[in-house]
């Protein structure tokens, strides 16, 4: 699973939508890896205005990467310093991929577990009625 992909999840849980604490989903027990890929700048300056950029630092910082700008970068990077800074972005957002580990709810706690970099989100029945809300 993808970093980037993190940042477009929730709880499944049908009581966590309303709730702010439900994102984003916090990494535990993360086995990470990095596969090296072509460098996309025109993707990256895309895809930058659609993060959340805090959920991106929380992210991050969980999994021990603390070099993560404390402000969203513009994705037009003009300095050295800029380009390298959206290389780096590059690497922590679409190279680095969690394969085994979960994540949970901040919320209400349900733990989604990741296996061979795929999250299981499926819930199981009981627990979609535990936590539904009434009618």
């Amino acid at each position: 699973m993808k970093l980037l992909t993190v940042n477009f999840l929730t709880c499944a849980v049908k009581a966590c939508r309303s709730s702010a604490a439900s994102f984003p989903l916090h990494f535990q027990d993360a086995e990470v890896e990095q596969r090296e890929m072509d460098y996309n700048p025109t993707f990256l300056a895309n895809i930058l205005p659609r993060l959340e950029w805090d959920a991106i630092i929380t992210v991050a910082a969980e999994l021990g990467f603390t070099n993560v700008p404390a402000t969203k970068p513009d994705g037009n990077p003009e300095t050295e310093e800029e380009q390298q800074m959206m290389r780096n972005l590059h690497t922590l957002l679409l190279e680095t991929e969690v394969m085994e580990g979960k994540m949970v709810c901040g919320n209400c706690g349900h733990e989604y577990r990741i296996k061979e970099g795929i999250a299981n989100f499926l819930l199981p029945n009981h627990l979609g009625k535990l936590y539904s809300e009434p009618s």
